[in-house]
């Protein structure tokens, strides 16, 4: 199917605009899915908030240049699927890995993390990035413990004497 102009400058400009603002940037070959399977993979990248578009390669080029992931722009060869990372930078590997594993015809071929061009084979660590929630509440229970173990601190001798009166009262009591 041709495209005007007009339809060309919109995708650039869209895509390019997702580019920008996004975390990080996966393309993975689609060639021999199945529509019903490239349905499931959208609705999954929609849940997770990860921005899917198949692009023209030269469209996609367009797009990326003057972004993070101008370093893409090499690897962009053959029918691709961009997947873009807008609020977690592990969503889109997470999406794409997962769907790969059961769908052996979705080959991941190029991964972007900032403005660096990752192998294939970093996608598992990038999905085991954690999730913003995840990182807040690590980052609390980091920032917790060292307080509660003060209060656990300065709470042992006070149960240590309650438990020695304890002691003695029991000893006294079964004599």
């Amino acid at each position: 199917m041709s495209l005007h102009l007009e339809q060309k400058k919109t995708i650039v400009a869209e895509v390019g605009e997702v580019a920008a603002g996004a975390l990080s940037a996966i393309g993975a070959e689609y060639r021999g899915l199945r529509v019903e399977d490239m349905t499931r993979l959208r609705k999954e990248a929609r849940k997770s908030g990860v921005y899917l578009r198949v692009v023209r390669n030269t469209l996609a080029r367009r797009a990326v240049a003057g972004t993070g992931f101008e370093c893409m722009t090499g690897s962009l060869v053959g029918p691709l699927v961009l997947a873009f990372s807008r609020e977690d930078p592990g969503a889109a590997a997470r999406v794409l890995g997962d769907f790969a594993k059961t769908n052996d015809k979705l080959v991941i071929k190029v991964v972007a993390l900032h403005g660096r061009l990752l192998t294939a084979a970093d996608v598992g660590r990038l999905a085991s990035l954690p999730t913003k929630d995840q990182a807040i509440s690590m980052l609390m229970a980091v920032m917790k413990a060292p307080i509660e173990k003060l209060v656990r601190t300065l709470a042992e001798p006070h149960a240590r004497l309650a438990r020695t009166i304890a002691a003695v009262r029991d000893q006294k009591q079964a004599a």
